[in-house]
């Protein structure tokens, strides 16, 4: 007999650890090679766990809830083999695909689950320093619940040493400060000095720490109470982070889109029958994206820290609509590489296997710009939220017929044209308004000029 270590799988580079949602298997139960084990839920996906050997279960090392990082031995099967005891990695098969928006690991945090645990009480004597650059740093709901109820404030918090990814302060981590403060084994950290600037992201936190440990027990009326589900909820923490993060600033142009309209109609036909799949607006507006992020290759990058990090890659996120309600961003890499068949094989392809639960984790990572299209819902334009850690993102409105005053060599005329508007959130830090608008109004020059006589 041996013992094979079953392993938490990486499921994308970013992606560091993962929440166990449900086991399928428990100990003394039979499993077979491939079968799945247990379900796991990241920031991008939820995923079915297959075995990758055959035996019984011998040991769970982690319940539902526990939030576990990549690598880490998660349970172990009895073989009947007598190899010596191995580790054996998982290939996560993808299930339910639910969206915070294309952000990569590091700027999206699983929402943890607040469980008792023990500690070790000298566990913070040894470890804590004052860690002043941690004024800034990110920390869960959870975490702030923690903190708010039990007395924790903001300059305790941002003194504690974190042991989550990238040092964020984890479940277990305020749990031991709070146990060690209990105990009377830890002094409660001092006045911290702070500048102006880091003075002015406090409120925002001690505002977050409020919000979430607020929970109202009567309510006035007739009311239905609806819990968030955990994709709500990393949703709702990833748009109020980017607000956070980034100083929006949204500007607004039309687009006179008849040429593209009328060469869509007369040419989609004949496309589907050529190249097997449909062509949508999406591409189109892809391809037009593309080619000015080209011209202007700050709106294709991130901001860390001071520096400015100039994406080569051309990587368009496209918000996608769920069955259940939520969004997701599948990602269309190296759109620049694409020809038009290429990008609309890619969208109907990623727009397909995100409504059918198959997108496979990396298929929501890398994203430098996003691109979300508010007209299917019939809204004329809306103001998008940045997508973390980038700093613009594209909507365009429904189409709609209008007359509008034409020029032409011989006078004004008013003529019945298709109309689309578009809106450009970005992130004032890097990108001015000169900057943006200038974008935005070379997106609607490159869709105004289209080519009616073009093939595909």
């Amino acid at each position: 007999m041996a013992i094979v270590d079953l392993i938490m799988p990486k499921m994308g580079e970013s992606i560091m650890e993962a929440t166990i949602l449900k086991w399928h298997k428990q100990p003394g139960d039979t499993v077979k090679m491939d079968e799945t084990v247990l379900e796991i839920a990241t920031d991008k996906v939820d995923s079915e766990v297959p075995s990758t050997t055959e035996g019984i279960i011998e040991e769970i090392l982690y319940n539902v809830n526990d939030v576990v990082p990549v690598g880490t031995t998660i349970a172990r099967v009895k073989t009947a083999t007598g190899e010596t005891a191995t580790r054996s990695t998982f290939t996560p098969t993808p299930s339910l695909h639910q969206e915070t928006g294309d952000q990569s690991r590091d700027e999206t945090e699983v929402v943890e689950t607040f469980q008792p645990a023990s500690f070790d009480s000298s566990h913070f004597q040894d470890t804590q320093k004052p860690v002043n650059q941690n004024v800034n740093r990110f920390y869960s709901p959870l975490v702030l619940n923690i903190a708010a109820s039990e007395g924790v404030s903001m300059s305790e918090l941002e003194n504690i040493p974190g042991t989550g990814n990238e040092g964020r302060v984890t479940k277990r981590d305020i749990l031991q400060y709070v146990s060690d403060k209990k105990s009377g084994s830890l002094k409660t950290p001092g006045p911290v000095v702070r500048s102006q600037k880091e003075e002015m992201i406090i409120p925002v936190s001690k505002m977050e720490a409020q919000v979430s440990s607020t929970a109202l027990t009567t309510y006035s009326g007739n009311v239905e109470i609806i819990e968030m589900d955990r994709m709500r909820k990393l949703i709702a923490e990833h748009m109020v982070r980017s607000k956070h993060t980034s100083p929006h600033v949204t500007s607004f142009t039309e687009a006179d889109v008849s040429n593209l309209v009328m060469w869509r109609d007369r040419v989609k036909k004949e496309f589907e029958k050529r190249e097997g799949t449909k062509i949508t607006y999406t591409p189109l507006f892809v391809e037009t994206i593309v080619k000015c992020i080209k011209k202007f290759p700050l709106l294709n990058s991130s901001v860390e820290g001071d520096k400015i990090i100039v994406k080569k890659d051309i990587n368009i996120g496209m918000a996608t609509a769920m069955p259940s309600g939520n969004l997701i961003v599948p990602v269309i890499k190296n759109a620049d590489q694409l020809n038009l068949v290429g990008l609309a094989k890619q969208v109907n392809n990623l727009a397909d296997n995100a409504r059918n639960n198959r997108l496979r984790p990396d298929d929501t990572q890398g994203g430098t710009f996003t691109f979300t299209n508010v007209g299917t819902f019939g809204s004329l334009m809306g103001t998008p939220i940045i997508n973390q850690p980038q700093v613009a993102i594209l909507a365009v409105g429904a189409i709609k017929k209008r007359p509008v005053v034409i020029e032409t060599p011989h006078g004004d005329s008013i003529a019945i044209r298709h109309m689309m508007y578009l809106s450009l959130s970005y992130d004032h830090r890097i990108i001015d308004g000169s900057l943006g608008a200038t974008f935005l109004s070379a997106l609607a020059n490159e869709l105004e000029n289209f080519n009616a006589e073009r093939d595909f």
